[in-house]
């Protein structure tokens, strides 16, 4: 068990997205080489909502809330009763599975929110949890702080080393040698591949078969792109007995400044996930929540036009990337790249930090991801088409200046 200095050493925010440390970089200095690059500043640690915008009437639906008043603050810790309703049904739909909306389903403040009160409901202390590497950079820092034994497993994504891209017999190793909590995103977070059926039904199969719960975030699942199909896990005909479910408008409609997500799943851990949120925040903010009525409400062709978009980023930094021979996947849905880069003459923080300086561009560090991932960084390319061409051209740039 660790002791509270240990627990929060582990939540180390320093270089999490969109946190990074403004400290002095003079140190800096002596180890730049050439020029400082010109450009804008790219924050690629996070999307760009200038560039992309919420989803229209988003500001309209959260006035109309705030007008409600008291009845709209104070909610049901798990969420207005009638917003859920709305929700269940559309959510329902898009899962391939009905959801109670009274038993089944809470609203949370933002998908951080959701994934803490999942694991916080699911792990105890010494407890083995299987952490996906990489994936998202709060689930093996979180597993830490509830005091569970982080279980790596190893996702091929750049290669076809496994058939199904995750290690399914280092999962089943780990199940059988008593892990009982997997956690997991699809699309994955940062490198965006998208679980396959046959994928999705042998978790599944083995979760049941060695009695492990569940918890996958399935944030940018309705971000696919041409061609990709996706598997909702709570759609196969048999589930584990406990599975939770986390989804939120905060990244395909950029409404993270609204801090809304939801769980749903299992009755008993929906529960708990409530009382355990009625001491954490009490609920998700209640003028808020009203916002959720726009999702999956958006204007005809307005969720299209949003992918093409993103679609055609995500080709144009592909391609630059890969004219100098950098190993990078092709996301099959979301807004990430995981580039690998080769060989610097700098670890990776101090390159990521040059970056800052000379080539004014913020980039999140890959073992945010996972330990090992120290040759990676992680770039959102939700970002103005221009200024994410130019910056990564820069990053291009910057790499040849540091190479060994």
């Amino acid at each position: 068990m660790m002791t509270l200095d240990e627990k929060f050493k582990a939540l180390e925010a320093d270089n999490t997205p969109g946190q990074e440390v403004r400290q002095d970089m003079g140190y800096l200095n002596p180890l730049m080489r050439g020029e400082r690059l010109d450009g804008i500043l790219v924050d690629f640690s996070h999307g760009d909502v200038d560039a992309f915008p919420p989803t229209p009437g988003s500001d309209v639906v959260w006035k109309e809330g705030f007008d409600k008043g008291a009845s709209q603050a104070y909610t049901e810790y798990r969420g207005l009763a009638e917003i859920r309703n709305r929700l269940a049904e559309r959510l329902s739909k898009f899962t391939e599975r009905p959801i109670a909306a009274d038993s089944e389903l809470i609203i949370t403040p933002g998908t951080q929110g959701a994934l803490f009160l999942a694991l916080g409901v699911t792990v105890a202390a010494g407890m083995k949890v299987a952490v996906v590497e990489p994936d998202y950079f709060a689930n093996r820092k979180l597993v830490k702080f509830f005091d569970g034994e982080v279980v790596p497993i190893p996702l091929n994504y750049i290669s076809s080393l496994s058939e199904h891209g995750l290690e399914l017999n280092r999962l089943k190793e780990a199940f059988k040698n008593g892990t009982k909590v997997l956690v997991f995103s699809t699309p994955n977070n940062p490198t965006g591949l998208v679980y396959s059926t046959k994928t999705i039904t042998a978790v599944a199969a083995l979760a049941i078969k060695y009695d492990v719960t569940l918890i996958v975030d399935q944030l940018y699942s309705r971000m696919l792109y041409s061609g990709e199909n996706y598997t909702h896990l709570r759609s196969l005909d048999t589930l584990p007995e406990n599975l939770i479910t986390i989804m939120g408008p905060s990244k395909t409609e950029s409404l993270s400044g609204f801090r809304l997500g939801v769980a749903f799943g299992t009755p008993q851990l929906i529960d708990r996930m409530e009382r355990l949120q009625a001491i954490v925040s009490l609920r998700a903010a209640g003028y808020n929540q009203a916002v959720l009525d726009t999702w999956f409400q958006e204007p005809s062709g307005w969720l299209e036009k949003r992918i093409t978009e993103h679609e055609a980023i995500r080709d144009e930094l592909l391609k630059i990337f890969r004219a100098t021979n950098l190993k990078t996947a092709t996301p099959q849905a979301g807004s990430y790249l995981f580039p690998q880069l080769p060989p610097l003459s700098v670890d990776l923080l101090t390159f990521i930090r040059l970056l800052r300086i000379q080539a004014n561009l913020i980039v999140t560090p890959g073992t945010e991801f996972g330990p090992t991932f120290t040759d990676s960084i992680r770039l959102n390319f939700s970002q103005d088409r221009i200024a994410a061409i130019a910056a990564v051209k820069r990053i291009v740039k910057m790499i040849e200046i540091y190479k060994l």
